[in-house]
Parts: C-alpha cells; sequence; structure tokens
C-alpha cells in the first residue's frame, strides 16, 4: 500500500479552496443581491420631462402656465416634482396676464392644483410689487398665494417684511401677518 504524502503547502491551498467555497456559497444563498435591495426602497416616477410647460385651468380657463426645466410625475402620489428653472404665470378669469413666480424647486398636488414653489421663491406682478420669500403655496381653488415663513414685499414706496402673508394672485389685495418694515410716507 502506497502512502501519499502531501507537502503543507499542498494542504493550505486545500484549506483556502475550502474556505473560498464556502465563503462564496454563504454569500450567494441570500433571498436578495444587496443591490436589488436597495432598488426596492427607491420609487422611481411613472413620468419624467425636460423644458415642459403645465397649464392649470379653472372652470375651462387657463390660470396658470408652470415651466419648467425638469419634472418629475408619481401617479400613486398624485403629485409633481420641479427641480430646475420653475416659472409660473398666473393669469385672472379673463386669461389677462396677472404675475409672475420663479423659485428653485415646485410641487404641484395634482388633486387639487395646488403649487407649492421653495427656494428663491420671487413673484412680480404686472402692477409692479414684488414678493420675496423662501417658500409660498399657491392655492388653486381660492387664487390665493400664500407664505407662512418670512417674506419681504416691495412696493414702488414701501419695503415690508414680516413672517406670514396671503395675497391674491396679482399682489393687489394681501395682508402681512406679524409684519416689520420701513415707509416713507
Amino acid at each position: 500500500m502506497t502512502k501519499k504524502v502531501y507537502s503543507s503547502n499542498f494542504k493550505f491551498q486545500i484549506f483556502r479552496f475550502f474556505l473560498f467555497s464556502f465563503f462564496t456559497f454563504f454569500f450567494s444563498c441570500s433571498d436578495v443581491p444587496e443591490d436589488e435591495t436597495v432598488q426596492a426602497d427607491k420609487q422611481y416616477p411613472d413620468q419624467e420631462s425636460w423644458s415642459s410647460d403645465i397649464i392649470l385651468t379653472k372652470d375651462g380657463k387657463m390660470i396658470a402656465i408652470i415651466g419648467a426645466g425638469h419634472l418629475v410625475k408619481y401617479n400613486d402620489q398624485a403629485l409633481i416634482f420641479m427641480d430646475e428653472k420653475v416659472d409660473v404665470d398666473f393669469f385672472d378669469t379673463q386669461e389677462n396676464h396677472l404675475s409672475h413666480l420663479k423659485s428653485e424647486k415646485a410641487k404641484i398636488n395634482e388633486r387639487t392644483n395646488d403649487l407649492v414653489a421653495f427656494g428663491n421663491v420671487v413673484v412680480v406682478s404686472d402692477s409692479g410689487v414684488t414678493l420675496y420669500t423662501e417658500e409660498l403655496k399657491w392655492d388653486h381653488k381660492r387664487e390665493k398665494i400664500i407664505s407662512e415663513v418670512f417674506i419681504k414685499l416691495v412696493t414702488d414706496k414701501d419695503t415690508l417684511t414680516g413672517v406670514g402673508f396671503e395675497s391674491d394672485s396679482n399682489l393687489e389685495n394681501w395682508v402681512i401677518h406679524n409684519p416689520s418694515g420701513v415707509t416713507d410716507r
């Protein structure tokens, strides 16, 4: 009978092979690969668009045109998110232009057609009034601009600041909650 003699180097190579095989088998038997776990948590939009316009109407009349450099739409949430060059033009019931809004980002609730703009929000009315804030909501049903944060309102005679604001879309009939400021009157 012949006895086989293995060198210690050969035994070490066999040990490494079995160790490698064990770890390969152990980690490859998980139910969900790691990449799929990460992707399962991420929700993808139903639609995505670049350089798009959205027209909002009320009783068949155009009351707002919303333009964005990039937007994504989620059907299950009924939300549209815009994250580049948001421009909004507001119109009255006769479709006459009232004011223009610019912001860094915005979202639209498709159930209510309400818009929330945030990030360096500026609204300039055709009458010359300018509103500056970091966040505001446009209430579609009431056609009102509402802000709960710090605002600065500039007219031809005044510069007013405050926290909390409500106005019509043309910035003619407005209320500043918790106002402060300087007037030359």
